[in-house]
């Protein structure tokens, strides 16, 4: 019972780590939208 218990919460401290640093306005994702966001206008900007 005690290794279960340690185990769910050994996830669920995982899982909030993982929330935490991919999500919210700082996380990897909104990093990640907007480096590609200023690609796209750095291409758009290029004159053939």
């Amino acid at each position: 019972m005690r290794a279960m218990l340690m185990s769910m919460l050994l996830i669920i401290v995982v899982v909030t780590m993982y929330m935490s640093t991919t999500g919210g306005e700082e996380g990897t994702n909104e990093r990640l939208a907007e480096s590609g966001s200023r690609m796209s206008e750095s291409i758009a900007r290029i004159s053939p």
